[in-house]
């Protein structure tokens, strides 16, 4: 019988002794996947095409021929362009629209014979902190079915969490990686700006959206990272620094780092008490390791969630105008003329949260606001980039709870969106500075809830913040 693997290493000595073949992996993660169905992380599952895959990489691997993934199975996010099937961003503006062309992040992950299982759910074009924004409905948390999964990639950390698959691919435009990734006890790792080419995902918001894996070991975290990054030519973004060996120079770090927190993770009363407990019990292990750990007060706390909300809304509402009913994807059967079929088409296909964001970032970008809202949102945001770049001169890393507080009940943020909003408070820094981090599992609460700490560190600084993330998960 298939077990779930904890690490891909695991796997491929399987593999190599012939204890497991890809085809009895797949076989397995789909059984899971269909025992988990009331979970609902899944849009579509390509299980006929994984079993066809797997069995034709089985055949290569008996021949030592095979790129360095095979045997992975993977889900990725329904916001990742995979040619030849769907991909929705669990909106119904995109219901039934097959992409023509494949993200090249998928195209690096196929190239190494990653095998992609399935879509996972996610909130509707990556708006939201709860997967509740979905046109499919809600993601529920493995831990506790009444509670969210967290989001945008909900349905990508479920899947992992519940062992429906070994790993996934999110994106994370504001924690939407690390934020579910906390909730449901798993690794999600944010690489900086640039690392990783954005052609081929659906945009929500061009200058902070970034992919990311989603894992249960570090391990495959870096291992994932060094296959997606680098240069594309279809990225003006991507950066042209060359790509580490991410897993062959993992090694858990031997010297003393130099540690800041904010103070204000620990003093806020929005910050859930065991969620303070877990981050003072790791400081207390840090600083009897040796490691330099300081309090650091980081003024701009409280414009990190207004700057990033104003900024995301401006970029959705001209990232979104190309949803119209006319050159693709939904398109209202009530519309007699062009201009009834932009707004019956856009007013029907999107959700109520996307619709919200859509409309409050076409404010900001009006005439009369432009300036009040979004130029000062961008002066803030390099406020924010100067401040935290100033605390990487002294310190290593930034440790901060991932989220303020364990996942909570569904249908909280449908009543109040602005829970939604203050969910991506300790997660939005990173993204506002293009910074990467990482959300590690922490334990549980008293009620079996997962919870997750975050580790951030200087720009392209992927291997450090890797190195010792593994050395802090075994403290």
């Amino acid at each position: 019988m298939t077990k779930s693997y904890s690490s891909f290493s695991e796997i491929k000595s399987g593999l190599q002794n012939r204890k497991v073949t890809v085809e009895g992996l797949v076989k397995h993660y789909l059984g899971q996947i269909e025992a988990n169905a009331h979970l609902n992380a899944f849009n579509e599952v390509f299980g006929q095409e994984a079993l066809m895959r797997a069995k034709d990489i089985d055949n290569r691997l008996q021949q030592g021929s095979t790129g360095k993934l095979a045997g992975m199975v993977i889900a990725i996010k329904d916001n990742i362009c995979y040619k030849g099937h769907e991909v929705s961003a669990s909106s119904k503006i995109l219901k039934g629209f097959q992409s023509v062309y494949s993200s090249t992040i998928v195209e690096r992950l196929l190239a190494e014979d990653a095998i992609i299982i399935g879509r996972c759910n996610c909130d509707e074009f990556a708006m939201g902190a709860s997967n509740e924004s979905s046109y499919f409905g809600p993601v529920k948390n493995y831990a506790d079915q009444t509670k969210v999964s967290g989001g945008s990639s909900g349905g990508a950390a479920v899947a992992v969490q519940a062992g429906m698959c070994h790993a996934a691919i999110g994106t994370d435009t504001g924690g939407s990686v690390r934020q579910p990734a906390s909730l449901c006890g798993v690794i999600g790792l944010k690489p900086t700006y640039g690392r990783v080419s954005r052609h081929g995902l659906i945009a929500y918001a061009s200058s902070f959206d970034q992919a990311g894996p989603i894992t249960r070991s570090i391990e495959d975290a870096a291992l994932l990272l060094e296959v997606m990054a680098g240069a594309d030519g279809y990225d003006s973004t991507a950066t042209t620094q060359p790509v580490p060996s991410y897993a062959a120079e993992l090694k858990k770090t031997s010297s003393k780092k130099k540690i800041a927190y904010l103070q204000e993770s620990l003093s806020s009363p929005g910050v859930d008490d065991e969620v303070k407990n877990t981050l003072i019990n790791s400081i207390e292990k840090l600083r009897a390791e040796g490691h330099t750990v300081k309090p650091i007060a980081f003024e701009y706390l409280d414009f990190l969630v207004p700057a990033y909300y104003i900024l995301v809304m401006a970029e959705a509402s001209s990232n979104l105008a190309r949803f119209d009913g006319v050159h693709y994807g939904y398109r209202s059967p009530s519309a007699t003329d062009l201009v009834s079929t932009y707004k019956l088409s856009r007013s029907e296909g999107f959700g109520k949260e996307v619709k919200r964001r859509i409309m409050m970032g076409t404010f900001v970008l009006s005439e009369g606001y432009y300036d009040a809202y979004y130029a000062k949102a961008q002066k803030v945001r390099r406020l924010i980039r100067e401040k935290t770049d100033k605390i990487f001169e002294e310190y290593d890393f930034i440790l901060l709870p991932t989220a303020p507080e364990p996942a909570f009940d569904i249908g909280i943020e449908v009543k109040d969106p602005v829970v939604n909003y203050l969910a991506d408070i300790f997660t939005v820094q990173a993204s506002l500075t293009g910074s990467p981090a990482i959300s590690l599992p922490a334990g549980n609460n008293t009620k079996g809830l997962p919870l997750g700490l975050q580790l951030l560190a200087k720009h392209f600084d992927e291997q450090e913040l890797l190195n010792f993330s593994k050395y802090f998960l075994e403290l």
